[in-house]
């Protein structure tokens, strides 16, 4: 009888709902214009990616275009697998070098400091590295272009200490330029990047410094030991976001620094895609390439997750 008392008066789920949407109205009325935003730039276009699977022409639409369907991903993986996985290739490359070098970038840099005590040098020096972040990516590439281009300061620099009898052509031979992008975003994104970690460390304990350095842990022992294991859950929490974009290098900026001497390292999907998709008109082939980058990018967050949840027992989800 209690049970089925207690059954009875427990409110349901709508209840429960409407209840917290008037307790909490004000923060729902604020969410709406964030909803709006990802509802109306984010899912409503994903209703053109069915011209993927069509020969698309913009003088019939998208329903009165022909179903082809999967000829596009055909033609892109048979009739042009050079520029394939030429771009694959690209893509990767330039991705795993960035993880490789930029992603423990601001880590580092967040713990080195850390470890300063004067408060004036660290915010001076803060404030110091936040400052590329603000710069334009066209600003950026001009610097580069500047520095590095025949004539420039690196060259002038090298030749003065005797390293060079030649200048080097940074901007059009394709060894250089992966460590050019890397290098340049590594500079660019190295102080904002610790923000979080900064953060991440400042949530710490100050009990687990004080009995890491009564069990006679020295600075470098309690980073190790207290400082990488605190902020390891937003380490790798960072690490899945920066996986999910693992197929999708920054148009922008590649666009910008690339030229037809370096697309045999420098062509990435998002150019090609721009060349073929825009330039050469062909939506539908653009769009299948598109479709199948972020496929690749949806399947490496959920394997990784998997990796990480299994190893950290933190994920995503």
């Amino acid at each position: 009888m209690e049970k089925a008392a207690t059954k009875h008066f427990q409110p349901s789920r709508w209840q429960e709902l409407k209840k917290d949407l008037i307790r909490n109205k004000s923060l729902y009325i604020m969410l709406i214009p964030v909803v709006a935003y990802y509802f109306i730039f984010h899912y409503i276009p994903m209703y053109g990616l069915q011209i993927a699977f069509k020969d698309f022409t913009p003088a019939k639409g998208i329903w009165g275009s022909p179903w082809v369907g999967l000829e596009k991903f055909k033609e892109f993986f048979v009739y042009d697998s050079f520029y394939v996985w030429r771009i694959i290739r690209n893509t990767i490359l330039i991705n795993v070098y960035d993880l490789i070098f930029g992603f423990p970038a601001p880590i580092i840099f967040a713990l080195l400091l850390n470890e300063i005590k004067n408060s004036i040098y660290k915010r001076t020096l803060q404030t110091v590295s936040y400052m590329p972040h603000f710069i334009s990516t066209v600003v950026i590439v001009g610097m580069i272009m500047d520095f590095f281009s025949r004539d420039g300061l690196i060259n002038q620099i090298l030749k003065s200490l005797g390293i060079l009898s030649e200048p080097i052509s940074f901007m059009t031979e394709p060894g250089w330029f992966r460590p050019l992008y890397v290098g340049s975003g590594i500079w660019q994104n190295l102080g904002w990047g610790s923000i979080v970690y900064l953060a991440a460390i400042s949530n710490i304990d100050p009990q687990l410094y004080e009995a890491a350095l009564i069990d006679g842990a020295g600075r470098f022992r309690q980073a190790l030991y207290v400082t990488i294991p605190g902020i390891l859950p937003t380490i790798v929490i960072m690490f899945l976001l920066r996986v999910g974009h693992m197929m999708n290098v920054g148009f922008e900026k590649v666009f910008l620094m690339y030229n037809p001497l370096t697309y045999e390292t420098a062509d990435v999907i998002s150019t090609y895609v721009y060349r073929k998709g825009l330039l050469e008109m062909d939506y539908s082939y653009g769009a299948a390439v598109g479709l199948f980058n972020s496929v690749i990018n949806f399947l490496l967050v959920v394997f990784s997750n998997k990796i990480a949840k299994k190893l950290t027992e933190t994920s995503l989800w």
